[in-house]
């Protein structure tokens, strides 16, 4: 017998598609679409544009449903298939878009490449703009100011020297029989060689127990990838320099190919300098495929290492954060971040904060004459040692809550609802745009939320 969908009773007129329940004025989106400066955030977007598009040539883009549905993303971290559902359906996201009087709307397609094209930068200024808004409102306060280092890790798996070299026989083996016929004639001439790399990462997780077998297969496996390179650093110059005839894909793969040679070619030095010493090398590679990442040695219990990207933290009184990327591992260290930070804040508000906290990391006689030459007032760095507080009294007491709550900052930043931590990001660029999204997410969701305590207003949604 077939089963029977919906109601088995006919209906006169087809049910409407077109619902007419009204939003709320006091939903969370609501409010934010109607507190933010939409036109500011779009002559911010638009200076960021001018600087990476090649030409003003095509459509104008919709700035303004875009930069909604980055600030969408930005309160809750969703994927992107998930976001453009939301706008495509949900009333509220929509009115924060501005397209409640239009059925257009944007794919995810076009959402990730315009966070893609804004990237940390244009998502930094973004954030900016919500504390400045917060300053101007009163709720955040510039003239007391903390900051610390906190780390991003990667969606990475744990690297290992057997690991990398497995997934570098494994990309390269199935990237270059899309990128080209050059390439794909190396392919096929190094299956034995591609078969037996393979072989020896499976007898290494499976067979090799004791550490002398492990680096046996260890130092085989690195034999073979040597090869490897060799003939794939041929086939590339090869390549090249015959007219480009690969289109589509094709020219992804093969960039992705000579990608991985370069990146190999930093890597496999450092194998050999761990098999032989059993040191880990200075600039350590530990991922293939974002080799910009690197480790930092953070010493807490039960996670001594992390994986990925530096970030320095600033924390005005009233609770909002700023955040700076770290260009590289030696970029940002506590010793000079307690002084860039308070320059940054200058850069930012047009004069240094009254006073400024920091942990005893930052902590030196130069880190402190620096600051007072810029004008900082009340040094509430920690001391080191038998030092004394530059502070005292009231004073040293509020500078150490201040400097205790920015952890609970960071903590709320590295939840699942912001997506800081391991986001679903393929390359350190995107990571940067990640880290700042969550920044400016912890901001707008505090600003509405203040603005309407401060109005006695009840939000929902």
């Amino acid at each position: 017998m077939p089963k029977h969908r919906g109601s088995r009773q006919a209906e006169l007129f087809p049910r409407s598609k077109r619902p007419t329940v009204p939003i709320d004025e006091n939903h969370r989106l609501v409010r934010l679409a109607d507190e933010l400066d939409w036109t500011e955030l779009e002559i911010r977007a638009e200076a960021i544009r001018a600087t990476k598009l090649k030409s003003a040539a095509g459509r104008p883009p919709h700035l303004r449903a875009l930069l909604g549905a980055m600030v969408l993303r930005a309160t809750r971290y969703v994927p992107y298939r998930v976001l453009e559902d939301q706008i495509r359906h949900y009333a509220p996201a929509r009115y924060l878009c501005g397209l409640t009087e239009t059925q257009w709307s944007p794919d995810h397609n076009t959402l990730h490449d315009f966070i893609d094209l804004l990237g940390e930068e244009g998502t930094r200024l973004m954030n900016e703009y919500v504390v400045e808004q917060a300053v101007a409102q009163g709720l955040a306060d510039p003239k007391v100011l903390v900051a610390d280092l906190t780390a991003q890790e990667a969606a990475i798996p744990y690297p290992n020297e057997m690991g990398l070299m497995s997934a570098f026989i494994g990309a390269v083996g199935s990237a270059s029989k899309k990128a080209g016929k050059v390439l794909r004639g190396f392919a096929s001439a190094m299956s034995a060689k591609l078969k037996a790399a393979k072989q020896k990462a499976r007898e290494y997780r499976l067979f090799a127990k004791s550490k002398e077998q492990k680096d046996r297969v260890m130092a085989e496996m690195a034999d073979l990838v040597e090869v490897v390179q060799q003939r794939l650093g041929t086939a590339i110059k090869t390549a090249l320099a015959q007219p480009a005839r690969v289109v589509g894909y094709g020219k992804v793969a093969r960039a992705k190919v000579t990608a991985l040679h370069e990146t190999m070619g930093r890597l496999l030095p450092q194998i050999r300098h761990w098999l032989e010493t059993g040191r880990v090398a200075a600039g350590k590679v530990i991922s293939l495929h974002v080799p910009e990442l690197y480790a930092i040695v953070r010493g807490k219990v039960g996670k001594t290492v992390e994986f990925g990207l530096t970030w320095g933290i600033r924390r005005l009184r009233g609770g909002y954060l700023l955040a700076t990327l770290a260009a590289s591992k030696a970029a940002l260290v506590d010793a000079r971040f307690a002084v860039s930070a308070v320059d940054e804040h200058i850069a930012l508000f047009g004069k240094p904060p009254r006073a400024y906290a920091y942990d005893r990391a930052g902590y030196s006689a130069e880190n402190l004459a620096a600051l007072k030459n810029k004008g900082v007032k009340q040094l509430g760095l920690a001391p080191r040692g038998r030092a004394e507080w530059k502070v005292r009294g009231a004073v040293r007491e509020k500078l150490i809550s201040e400097r205790a709550q920015i952890e609970g900052g960071i903590g709320t930043l590295k939840c699942p609802k912001y997506g800081f931590n391991r986001p679903a990001a393929r390359s350190a660029a995107m990571m940067g745009a990640c880290g700042q999204l969550a920044v400016l997410g912890f901001n707008v969701n505090k600003l509405i939320r203040e603005l309407a305590k401060r109005q006695r207003v009840a939000l929902v949604g």
